[in-house]
């Protein structure tokens, strides 16, 4: 039996550290995923704020998960629903966005590329309509599958695969393009 299925019964009968198991098995990659997803309105702080606001919205609606689908899918569903609400929220408000932080990285002498690179990838991202990001982050970087794609995001798995591959096709266009100071 899967284990998240096994803490979700657990955390239904009240079983509260059930519950912070599934936090911990899921938070990291969910944070990454929502960070990236929400990469031209968010930072890490605004990512994990969302996370929090999933996590929160799905113990309170364990009761309505029927196990239909994996309990990931359906706390990705949740969470890219919330991410977008709040991408909604921001660009409505027009807020201005802080300049984003550089993670620490190693030395050495491949360092100032691999910055570059990272820079234009996360670039290339947030320049991608947000169904377009969220389909491809959802499968080249989540690696979830057509099928759990389209039930998180709601839409026709053939509507999945146009917006994956219409994606991947301008990032790649995006990415070969020279880099420019």
């Amino acid at each position: 039996m899967d284990l998240d299925l096994q803490l979700v019964g657990k955390a239904r009968d009240g079983d509260l550290d059930a519950f912070g198991d599934l936090v911990s098995r899921h938070q990291h990659r969910l944070v990454h995923f929502l960070r990236m997803m929400m990469s031209s309105a968010g930072d890490r702080e605004a990512a994990e704020d969302v996370a929090q606001e999933a996590f929160l919205r799905a113990f309170r609606s364990l009761g309505q998960f029927r196990g239909q689908s994996t309990f990931k899918t359906w706390l990705y569903q949740i969470a890219t629903n919330v991410a977008r609400t709040q991408v909604t929220r921001r660009r409505n408000r027009k807020e201005e966005q802080e300049p984003e932080t550089r993670p620490d990285v190693p030395s050495g002498e491949n360092v100032e590329r691999r910055i570059i690179a990272h820079d234009q990838l996360r670039r290339a991202l947030a320049d991608l309509p947000d169904d377009w990001r969220e389909a491809v982050l959802l499968r080249d970087i989540e690696g979830l599958e057509y099928r759990e794609i389209a039930e998180v995001l709601g839409i026709p798995m053939g509507t999945v695969e146009s917006r994956i591959f219409r994606g991947r096709q301008r990032l790649k266009a995006a990415l070969m393009e020279p880099v420019h100071d």
